[in-house]
């Protein structure tokens, strides 16, 4: 979970460079086909062999729209105007979402502790968008809320590659690939990106290799190891990476607010993972 959280934490470090030069559905194509034609180099080259069933590509497009093409493009859509560690700190409110969808859903049952840790979720986001509600791009906010929202779907969604015994690469290789099938036309009608300089290049070849094939690789596996809300808390960690980076590189700043925000979040999701609280009367008794 701690790699996943740094491939998936450069991902909005790679979209701040891209956004500069590249339209936001030519940064989205790039990245999930680029990955698609890694991920079956790879199927290819050392198996399993690919799956082409009719029920592997209804769950290999309905995951490639919630967990691809339509968060993906918000994403690019809100680091127009938003830095990349304000964008990072938005997506850790995932698995807030997932604890309702999958509540919703009848998944996972929602605890008093876990709506106390929506709530708490919710209020770091407020803390995070700043006490002048004029002076936050609440525009970029809400997309890359919508964003995460479609993350929590896409996590329930993709159960479905487990129940039809697809490997983790099967997986990503067919997300990848549908997601490419849905934004090729668009891009082609819609936008022509200009050729992308040595830096931008860069950056969309990090943002495949690194943040789509390795990161969804990982996803699968971990969705399949501990199931779909446990998994989202993967995005708790990934502000530090995006801050880090893009301090570093972008000269952003962390303010106050997103420390108060970072704080509600994580309170938020320890109270929906519940293994500390469980572990505090164990911790009282202990006590001499």
């Amino acid at each position: 979970m701690l790699l996943l959280s740094i491939l998936w934490g450069s991902s909005f470090f790679f979209i701040a460079v891209a956004v500069r030069e590249w339209p936001p559905l030519s940064i989205v194509l790039a990245r999930v086909s680029i990955a698609a034609v890694q991920l079956w180099l790879i199927i290819l080259a050392v198996g399993p062999r690919p799956r082409l069933d009719r029920s592997a590509l209804v769950a290999s497009f309905g995951m490639g729209l919630l967990n691809n093409v339509l968060p993906f493009v918000l994403i690019v859509l809100a680091q127009q105007s938003l830095p990349s560690g304000t964008a990072s700190i938005f997506n850790a409110t995932t698995p807030l979402f997932g604890v309702l969808v999958a509540g919703a859903a009848g998944v996972e049952r929602i605890t008093p502790p876990r709506l106390i840790g929506v709530l708490a979720g919710l209020g770091g986001v407020v803390a995070m968008a700043g006490a002048d509600p004029l002076a936050t791009p609440w525009p970029a906010a809400l997309c890359m809320l919508g964003a995460t929202f479609l993350y929590a779907l896409a996590g329930l969604w993709g159960r479905r590659f487990k129940a039809l015994g697809m490997t983790p690469v099967q997986a990503a290789a067919g997300q990848t690939s549908a997601s490419t099938l849905m934004l090729l036309p668009l891009v082609l009608l819609l936008e022509v990106p200009p050729l992308p300089s040595l830096e931008v290049a860069g950056a969309l070849l990090g943002l495949a290799t690194l943040c789509t094939t390795g990161g969804y690789f990982m996803y699968f596996l971990l969705l399949n190891m501990v199931g779909p809300v446990n998994m989202l808390l993967v995005t708790l960690i990934i502000p530090v990476t995006s801050f880090v980076l893009g301090a570093l590189f972008l000269n952003e700043s962390l303010a106050p607010r997103h420390l108060l925000g970072m704080a509600g979040v994580a309170l938020g999701l320890a109270l929906i993972d519940g293994r500390l609280m469980r572990r505090l009367p164990r911790w009282r008794n202990e006590r001499p």
